[in-house]
């Protein structure tokens, strides 16, 4: 078994679940999205035991593109985290009822593929056509299945699409460029292009506006906070916690290596926008008062922090940043799952219509305190390990960005507390609470689970994506001394 099969059970899974018609599709997502978690964990034992399970293949001659997916610790462990959280994300949305069931599940089954297909692919333009391919699923589960008016949500999802699709148009031609300098699209064949000065200037321009929209960085992020409220909390779930990684992994995959002399010519501009990014996501957070929306903007905000760390070009920035990611990413989902349950109770997402909810649901309390800890980086929690390397790197950088960067941390701290203390504390509200189901608290258990147990002992994951980094620093560094 090589990582292609985790692709062809995904995809294989959408098609499946499609065909089984509306009553089974929940559950049809669930198997398919759990097999490939267990196909994910498979092809990581076999790679620890030395066994070649990447996959490439000669699709066309001229222009000469492979069908290419690489596994190591980088690809595999973005690959983990996304066939962890898929099925966590379909099993939490089983206390909705969805018009067009099978449509839904079967398009969050079809984005999980993309996405993999995303962090696997090695052929510069079989990674964008994943990376444009993953756009198509959740236009259509925010546009059909999202909350507000069809006018608002139309609005608000083209405006992302557009935006999306034209940023990453940049970087097909900086790849169609590439290619016609090197004759392939293979990365480690662009890793080695011997470009000047200007021609990595531009390269790396178009590769930013690409990942500036899609992270989101500002004063790229303003598609960001609407779509994020609009879409179905599983839409949000499949966003925030998965598909930004994708930009911020192909940061570190394509962008860097290849255009190491631009990353170190510019590389205070860009941090230096990646901390604005912090500061405002932390402002604009305190003054929300729509629950998703201030954890859209907190999201922002830790985002911001995460490519900060990737752009120091240290190893304690590219691991701080991948560890951040995969905290991020389970807390974040976590966040909006709370949020969801809230809703479905109360059937409002504005702060002002909450509290009370501790005196009702100590456990459900309980939880969301923890995913509270856990989003402003308590020790103990997986989110402090990631954000200590990411402003100890920034340290190494620039004290200043990691005093301004640690500062924001406290801001963070501030508007997350106060927003429990809101929706979870004071007098038992006029609406009834149910205390949270089986299913609701299984959800809860395993995103809890991760996030503490990889506080304690993230060893695993440093050992397992170090030597990768490592590698990708070395070509980083080789064009800059």
């Amino acid at each position: 078994m090589d990582v292609s099969f985790i692709l062809v059970i995904l995809l294989f899974g959408a098609a499946a679940t499609w065909f089984v018609g509306d009553k089974l599709a929940s559950k049809a997502a669930l198997i398919f999205s759990t097999a490939a978690l267990a196909a994910t964990l498979y092809v990581i034992y076999r790679y620890n035991q030395g066994a070649p399970v990447s996959f490439i293949y000669l699709w066309n001659q001229s222009p000469r593109i492979f069908l290419g997916f690489q596994a190591d610790g980088l690809s595999l462990t973005m690959t983990l985290l996304t066939t962890a959280l898929t099925p966590i994300i379909v099993f939490s949305s089983f206390g909705n009822l969805f018009p067009k069931t099978r449509a839904f599940y079967a398009l969050i089954l079809f984005m999980a593929f993309a996405m993999v297909g995303t962090f696997l692919s090695v052929d510069g333009l079989v990674y964008y056509v994943f990376w444009e391919l993953s756009l198509i699923p959740i236009y259509f589960i925010a546009l059909i299945w999202g909350s507000g008016t069809a006018e608002e949500r139309k609005k608000s999802v083209i405006k992302f699409f557009i935006y999306t699709f034209a940023g990453s148009l940049f970087m097909l031609v900086a790849f169609v460029y590439l290619y016609q300098r090197t004759g392939s699209f293979l990365n480690l064949h662009l890793y080695k292009a011997m470009l000047t000065s200007t021609e990595q200037t531009w390269i790396f321009a178009a590769f930013f506006l690409a990942y500036a929209i899609k992270t989101p960085i500002i004063p790229f992020h303003t598609w960001q906070a609407n779509v994020y409220q609009k879409a179905p909390t599983a839409g949000t779930m499949l966003l925030s916690g998965i598909m930004l990684k994708m930009a911020l992994f192909s940061i570190i995959r394509w962008q860097l290596p290849i255009t190491p002399w631009a990353a170190n010519e510019y590389k205070y501009i860009v941090i230096g926008l990646c901390i604005a990014g912090v500061i405002y996501g932390s402002i604009l957070a305190l003054k929300q008062t729509d629950l998703k929306k201030l954890l859209a903007y907190s999201s922002l905000a830790h985002v911001g922090l995460i490519a900060a760390g990737a752009y120091t070009l240290t190893l304690d920035g590219l691991r701080g940043a991948f560890l951040q990611m995969i905290a991020h990413g389970f807390v974040v989902v976590g966040l909006f799952f709370a949020a969801e349950v809230i809703n479905r109770r109360f059937e409002t997402g504005e702060i002002s219509g909450m509290g009370g909810i501790r005196v009702q649901s100590p456990k459900f309390t309980s939880m969301f305190m923890i995913l509270v800890l856990a989003s402003v980086a308590l020790p103990g929690t997986f989110n402090f390990v990631g954000e200590f390397e990411v402003l100890y790197s920034l340290a190494q950088s620039n004290i200043w960005f990691a005093v301004i960067g640690g500062t924001t941390i406290i801001l963070g701290a501030f508007y997350m507390l106060r927003m429990f203390q809101q929706v979870m504390l004071g007098e038992k509200n006029e609406k009834f609470f149910a205390d949270v189901t089986v299913s609701e608290g299984a959800v809860f258990v395993i995103i809890l689970a991760v996030l503490l147990f990889f506080g304690l002992y993230p060893k695993p994951i440093t050992d397992f994506i170090t030597p990768e980094l490592e590698k990708v620093l070395v070509y980083i560094n080789r064009f800059n001394k």
